[in-house]
């Protein structure tokens, strides 16, 4: 195959669907014989995954690593910014923590000119491995007051020689304001980088914007690309703040209502999209009293911040709601929301807060002890009595004691999670849900002969699914003669 230039989407703002079509088209280069791996050099966000080397990066480049059928790497995203309080972010370095900064000392210090040589290193050894690498940026790349400082739009193309496409998404309304504004601020050099523009979310027959098109064309001079259709039956993960308010926020009738519990900092929600695929499982993220009791099974999630979370909940009085419901229902505790169900958790050297010690809702006979090393693992693991082996990865910063023989998983004849021996349990990994059997275990909770989706396949159809999107709508030939220039 020929080498390409690299290809980067960009936007004129969060949540255009710049993932998206960055997945879509890694998997159509995939099934065209090229070798492609997704790459960003900078992510903000609380849903992460452990590479095979138990490192951590962002999860939509996992998910995009998943589309090119290769397993990921921490240089697909070697700076990732994790919340963990108002203001303040844990910095993910070739994945690693390296320490916490606010906002202003991010973006204001001296630290970005290191870190995107760094990233431009990752890109280098991405880019000898692959062809083409496909980036992606963040947010919008007309952010006059951040710019100068940016490692992760223009900047980044421009030292990786990419050619640019503009994403705007036409569902939000103003496409127009949105995408010549967008380019007007650019700097020449950042406008001839510039190859296309793609719109987003086009709901109707695109023909009838056959006319904003060529208006488009002629107020920015650049060729529009694709016109790709608001898709509703494709089912992608997606790692955007944003979109987890666009979730199922009560419980419905006949259906296995599973109810997570919506944390201020809560992480890694992505680990309940496969529940959310099941047709007999309506999955709701709520923190209100009466939606939580309509519950059949009730889930704490993971969190960026376990104690500042559990001491909301108490504040809120949601942690007598749980410890009523955990009478009557199963109560699910994942990595965070695990250690919020023990007897203690301790903090002692900050890591996580200013408390350094809390109690917790003392439904799990643990105690959790928080500590300086993170750990990201990828595992197999048995859960219960399960023949068939399971799959799940950790990304945590504490060590949980539990009672001899009331573990929930085995790791290598090592003892992980707690099991109640009634009906909850909690675990340190993520991504249990994609194993099919235990899908079916919770949905055996309502519907004894009920069996689970294999969640791993259903994820290579709407990779495939996405590829058709994308071929059918996005003109991918002018998109590789750019690239072959």
């Amino acid at each position: 195959m020929q080498n390409l230039q690299p290809i980067m989407l960009v936007g004129t703002g969060s949540d255009v669907g710049k993932s998206w079509i960055t997945t879509g088209i890694c998997r159509w280069l995939k099934q065209k014989g090229y070798e492609p791996a997704p790459f960003k050099a900078q992510n903000m966000s609380l849903n992460s995954f452990s590479t095979p080397d138990n490192l951590e990066i962002g999860r939509a480049q996992a998910v995009q690593a998943e589309a090119c059928e290769i397993p990921p790497t921490i240089e697909m995203n070697p700076i990732l910014l994790k919340p963990s309080s108002v203001n303040k972010s844990q910095i993910v370095l070739h994945g690693k923590p390296i320490g916490n900064q606010t906002a202003k000392e991010y973006f204001l210090g001296d630290n970005k000119k290191h870190l995107f040589e760094e990233a431009k290193n990752a890109f280098k050894q991405l880019a000898s491995k692959h062809n083409p690498i496909v980036m992606e940026g963040a947010g919008s790349i007309s952010e006059l007051n951040l710019k100068h400082r940016d490692i992760v739009n223009m900047r980044m193309a421009a030292a990786a020689n990419a050619c640019v496409y503009l994403v705007a998404d036409i569902d939000k309304g103003g496409v127009f304001g949105s995408v010549y504004g967008t380019i007007e601020l650019l700097e020449d050099w950042e406008r001839k980088l510039i190859k296309g523009i793609i719109i987003n979310k086009f709901r109707g027959d695109a023909s009838l914007f056959t006319d904003g098109k060529k208006k488009l064309e002629e107020l920015t001079g650049v060729p529009v690309l694709g016109v790709m259709p608001y898709a509703k039956d494709i089912i992608i993960e997606e790692e955007d703040s944003v979109a987890l308010n666009r979730r199922n926020t009560i419980a419905f009738e006949n259906k296995l209502n599973i109810a997570v519990i919506r944390l201020n900092y809560m992480s890694n929600y992505t680990d309940f999209q496969a529940l959310e695929q099941e047709p007999l499982i309506n999955l709701y993220f709520t923190r209100e009293a009466s939606e939580i009791n309509k519950a059949d099974i009730l889930i704490i999630p993971g969190t960026k911040n376990t104690i500042d979370d559990l001491v909301s909940l108490k504040k809120e009085g949601l942690d007598n709601i749980i410890k009523e419901c955990y009478k009557h229902i199963p109560v699910i505790g994942i990595c965070g929301g695990y250690q919020m169900l023990g007897n203690h958790i301790k903090d002692p050297f900050s890591v996580e807060s200013s408390i350094k010690s809390e109690k917790g809702m003392g439904l799990f006979d643990i105690e959790t002890t928080l500590s300086k090393t993170k750990q990201t693992i990828q595992s197999t693991f048995q859960y219960k009595n399960f023949e068939s082996p399971c799959k799940g990865y950790e990304i945590h910063m504490g060590e949980t004691l539990v009672p001899k023989n009331k573990h929930l998983n085995l790791v290598n004849n090592k003892e992980e999670g707690y099991f109640d021996g009634n009906k909850s349990w909690g675990t340190y990994f993520h991504g249990i849900f994609d194993n099919q059997e235990i899908v079916t275990e919770l949905l055996q909770v309502k519907y004894p002969k009920a069996k689970a989706i294999n969640y791993k396949a259903f994820k290579s159809l709407q990779f495939d699914k996405l590829a058709t999107w994308i071929d059918e709508n996005l003109d991918m030939k002018t998109i590789l003669k750019n690239s072959a220039n």
